[in-house]
């Protein structure tokens, strides 16, 4: 048997999970279907747990984007974002062209991803949005929960985005593939 490992920061070797053995993991039921996780570089990594204020700004972006969605596009909550053999994300939000489709979602084929921030901001900020760059997603939005800023990242390349935007919740941020999801974070009913 062939088991890569890869070496952590702590000098310790780790064994590498591919994507098709971590969905092999969730068939057999070794990983809950409903477990967060997400695969980099071979290592899986745990999700945070979802909060309020998380769960307060996604469920009213949902509803925003839904309403906002033209026949040509489409918006998926939650998916899983295959990037290579060994790394997948989660973001909150991907949207992509309809004629794309789930089976067709790739760095190349999202016009745009959001993520929610609260407990995981700098997470979502720093590697992640590294991760996103790498593989050529051409716009990442992250979202701060808490202070209701919008994190607009552009331009990727391998070392992250050349073009990092802080927006305010009442600046009207458009992206740059999906104008169709103008989007002003001030419209949007954060109220419980």
């Amino acid at each position: 048997m062939n088991i890569r490992s890869i070496i952590a920061a702590d000098g310790l070797p780790r064994r590498a999970f591919t994507v098709a053995e971590v969905e092999r993991m969730v068939e057999v039921g070794l990983i809950e279907e409903g477990e967060r996780v997400e695969l980099v570089e071979g290592e899986l990594i745990p999700m945070s747990p979802k909060g309020n204020e998380h769960e307060i700004v996604k469920s009213a972006l949902n509803i925003r984007l839904a309403r906002l969605c033209p026949p040509d596009l489409m918006f998926v909550p939650e998916t899983t974002l295959r990037l290579s053999a060994e790394t997948f994300l989660e973001p909150d939000f991907v949207i992509m062209s309809r004629a794309t489709g789930i089976r067709g979602l790739t760095a190349a084929t999202a016009l745009l991803v959001i993520e929610i921030g609260v407990s995981s901001l700098a997470y979502d900020l720093g590697r992640k949005a590294r991760i996103y760059a790498a593989f050529g997603v051409p716009e990442l939005w992250v979202i701060d929960a808490g202070s209701r800023i919008v994190h607009v990242h552009r331009r990727p390349g391998p070392d992250g985005y050349a073009d990092i935007t802080p927006w305010h919740a009442d600046h009207l941020i458009r992206p740059e593939q999906a104008p169709a999801f103008t989007l002003r974070l001030a419209d949007l009913d954060l109220s419980d």
